[in-house]
């Protein structure tokens, strides 16, 4: 069978021969006698075991996966311990027991992942020719934990670093899909799950001032958002990388140093285009967790600075504008309500038409409190914003993002003549963007009203034949008027004839 279409199901059907491993001892009698007593029995009987003697069962996972390479093996303890955590998260805090405190409960699981993590380690020109003076520095004893390709192992021999007589792990020499799907989820599972710092102990048993080798969280956190950013970009697996990213994400995106290392990893434009009308029940789940993403990092600056270069706004009020779904709305609307008073935000919203999408949300039958008390805010918020909000701040929006059409103002004869000084800021950066449009744009509706706004500047601006002469517009204006919509055609040539009559005859032509 195809190891990327492994299910847990599936692999916990399997027989692992325990005793074998006892004889060869790769375990004890003792966790022998423990395993017989959990092994392939229902959780009712797991369940009382688990309360009873909990921290045993993880300390047996943790050492069958540091000991032991065989595929089916690891697979298989994995699936228990991913089954253990389905059942009942808060199993989780087992892996923190006092206990454990000398365990080094992440390392396990990032070893299996550690080519997925690092895929320039796999090389073998990365360690040859030159092995003593490989990047990592890395200890002989802990060589025998880390997978590595047979190329590889046969260097280090050769050198000297490490005897063929050491067990070499052999299972990401594969790069097995349900072992990286299966430790990412474990591992989120885990670190949501972590105890705050108390008593100068941090998680994974390690005083916050040893100098001890446990992994620390930070190179955990830093692991995983690497290998979620790569999923989400070149997916591993094609029905299920995407989607298993965005699950763990909307689960570690709650803690700070996540956010961070995900704006520095340029993983927020990743979510972008998954923000978009669902229809089934896994597509409505994964625009879900995408969208709980996007209401986690609209509480970090960084991230909302880079919203706010994106095309964030237009696909979040087109979810919650045609969404039935409950959850899916109540998401969304959190997140309005928490980038409404950020940047220009509310501005977008305003020239989106938020306003009127949610007064028609209000009218329908919402069972969810929370949902209810944010439609009542952003209801608020964008009445308030709506009153400060100027024509002209609407207009620069709109021009800004690339949202040209035909609202009232274009046509309007107080609008050009009210606000025509104000397209001289920051260098006529109206004017510029008008003509990034006018050159690239494929939009009939927006080339056409870009030549409008152009020839009304034309009409109403004392120096405009200056300014837009000093732009080159007129070849680039030109251009579209060979269009084969005929009202870029007619656009087009109205901005051209204003450009050669001037401000003092543009008067004169007509729309």
């Amino acid at each position: 069978m195809d190891r990327a279409e492994l299910t847990t199901e599936q692999v916990l059907k399997r027989d692992i021969p325990w005793e074998t491993y006892m004889s060869t001892k790769l375990i004890s009698s003792t966790c022998l006698q423990l395993l017989r007593r959990y092994d392939h029995k229902p959780e009712s009987e797991r369940g009382p075991l688990l309360d009873e003697d909990g921290p045993s069962y993880v300390r047996i996972f943790l050492n069958i996966l540091r000991s032991i390479s065989k595929e089916e093996t690891v697979e298989y303890v994995l699936a228990l311990i991913d089954e253990m955590l389905a059942v009942n998260p808060k199993r989780a805090a087992l892996f923190y027991d006092e206990s454990l405190s000398g365990e080094d409960i992440y390392d396990p699981f990032l070893n299996w992942q550690l080519f997925s993590f690092f895929p320039h380690m796999a090389r073998v020109d990365y360690w040859s020719p030159d092995i003593t003076n490989f990047p990592l520095r890395l200890h002989t004893c802990s060589l025998s934990h880390l997978p590595l390709p047979p190329a590889v192992y046969e260097i280090l021999d050769i050198k000297g670093i490490i005897g063929l007589s050491q067990s070499l792990p052999r299972l990401l020499l594969k790069g097995n899909w349900f072992v990286q799907e299966k430790s990412c989820k474990i591992l989120t599972h885990l670190i949501s799950a972590r105890p705050k710092l108390q008593n100068g102990m941090v998680p994974n048993g390690e005083a916050s001032n040893s100098k001890s080798k446990l992994t620390s969280i930070h190179d955990v956190l830093r692991g995983l958002v690497d290998w979620l950013c790569t999923q989400l970009r070149s997916p591993t697996h094609p029905n299920f990388s995407i989607p298993t990213a965005t699950h763990c994400l909307a689960t570690l995106l709650k803690e700070p140093y996540v956010r961070t290392l995900f704006v520095q990893t340029d993983g927020v434009k990743l979510l972008i285009p998954l923000i978009s009308p669902a229809s089934t029940q896994q597509s409505i789940q994964l625009l879900y967790e995408t969208c709980l993403c996007i209401w986690l990092l609209s509480f970090y600056d960084a991230a909302v600075d880079y919203l706010s270069t994106t095309r964030v706004m237009p696909r979040l009020v087109e979810v919650v504008k045609g969404s039935t779904k409950e959850k899916v709305v109540r998401v969304v609307v959190m997140s309005l309500r928490n980038l409404l008073a950020k940047g220009a935000f509310a501005a977008q919203m305003i020239d989106l038409g938020l306003p009127h999408i949610v007064q028609n949300l209000k009218a329908q039958a919402w069972s969810d409190e929370d949902l209810l008390d944010a439609l009542n805010q952003l209801e608020v918020g964008l009445k308030e914003n709506l009153k400060r909000l100027s024509s002209f701040d609407k207009y620069k929006q709109q021009v800004l993002l690339g949202h040209l059409d035909w609202s009232p103002m274009h046509k309007d004869p107080s609008f050009w003549r009210e606000n025509i000084t104000n397209f001289e800021e920051n260098d006529f950066q109206i004017l510029r963007v008008l003509m990034t449009v006018i050159d690239t744009s494929t939009d009939t509706t927006a080339l056409a009203v870009a030549c409008y706004d152009l020839s009304q500047f034309l009409q109403y601006h004392p120096s405009g034949r200056i300014v837009v002469a000093d732009l080159k517009a007129k070849d680039r204006v030109m251009k579209l008027m060979n269009h084969d919509n005929a009202e870029v055609r007619k656009n087009s040539l109205l901005c051209v004839q204003r450009l050669f009559l001037g401000a003092k005859y543009a008067s004169f032509l007509q729309a």
